[in-house]
């Protein structure tokens, strides 16, 4: 509950202070089951959020993990909503609310980078040229060719599949030459 009242910014920003208090502080889990979590919340339909929390509290707890863990990341957004709705105007011709949301765009943003940088060091350490080339020709196919995300995806999906055979292949055949 904690962590969906106080993050802004959505599901990118929730895995980072998953990671700081889950993993780090509170060490329920480890950083490869967090990443695991985190790549089934992006690839799952819905809020990233509730999916990432849904899973770790699964994780934790079972099945009442699961269902505390999405209470608490409902709550707090449908009560700070509920507010903003009956009080809208107050809020839209607030120059001291719009300054404020702009501040935390920045601090959204830094969390986020943050969270890709650790990301991509721990492919790195997986030593998979397959994972260690596909962070960049995403990142190059969105940003310098504006590809749709859903079919870099689709493509990542594919990609991963045809390697995946590849690889399986590879080791049906070394283990019938041993």
């Amino acid at each position: 509950m904690y962590i969906s009242a106080f993050t802004f910014g959505g599901g990118y920003v929730v895995i980072p202070m998953v990671r700081k208090s889950f993993v780090q502080k509170k060490k329920l889990m480890t950083e490869p089951e967090l990443m695991k979590i985190a790549a089934m919340a992006q690839s799952s339909p819905g809020a990233i959020a509730v999916n990432t929390s849904t899973l770790v509290g699964y994780r934790i707890d079972g099945m009442p993990g699961m269902i505390a863990s999405l209470v608490g990341t409902l709550v707090p957004p449908i009560i700070l909503l509920t507010i903003i709705a009956v009080n809208y105007a107050a809020f839209r011709d607030n120059q001291i609310v719009a300054a404020v949301m702009q501040g935390m765009e920045a601090g959204v943003a830094a969390i986020i980078v943050d969270f890709v940088i650790d990301m991509c060091k721990a492919v790195a350490k997986e030593k998979k040229l397959f994972c260690i080339v596909l962070i960049p020709a995403t990142f190059i196919a969105s940003f310098l060719f504006s590809i749709n995300v859903a079919l870099i995806l689709i493509a990542c999906v594919l990609a991963a599949i045809v390697e995946s055979a590849i690889r399986h292949r590879k080791r049906k055949v070394r283990n019938e030459l041993t």
